[in-house]
């Protein structure tokens, strides 16, 4: 089983997160050009990703999370509900997880 974030990503399937449960820097070397190639029309100012920015342990946990979790509007709206999901959301599927499901599926 995943350990799954607000919107209801498999972390678990994240490059980031098994980088850094696996303190794997190989990993960490590699996801970070692979982030930086294909994110570069989104993230402009926040390139090149660099190898010790990949560092997460997901957006649910206290430990770190990857410098973009903390700017996620889903992550921000999920703690601001105290909720662990957005499928516990009343407003579930809102804008934002639409955009973001549209993004990544």
């Amino acid at each position: 089983m995943g350990y799954f974030g607000f919107c209801g990503l498999d972390c678990s399937c994240c490059d980031a997160y098994i980088a850094t449960k696996n303190n794997d820097d190989k990993l960490r070397e590699k996801t970070a050009k692979d982030w930086t190639k294909r994110y570069k029309k989104d993230k402009k100012d926040r390139l090149p990703i660099k190898p010790d920015e990949i560092n997460c342990q997901g957006c649910l946990s206290a430990g770190p999370i990857y410098h973009y979790c903390h700017q996620c509007q889903i992550r921000k709206c999920g703690i601001k509900k105290g909720i662990k999901n957005c499928q516990e959301c009343q407003d579930y599927k809102c804008d934002q997880l639409i955009d973001l499901q549209k993004h990544f599926f």
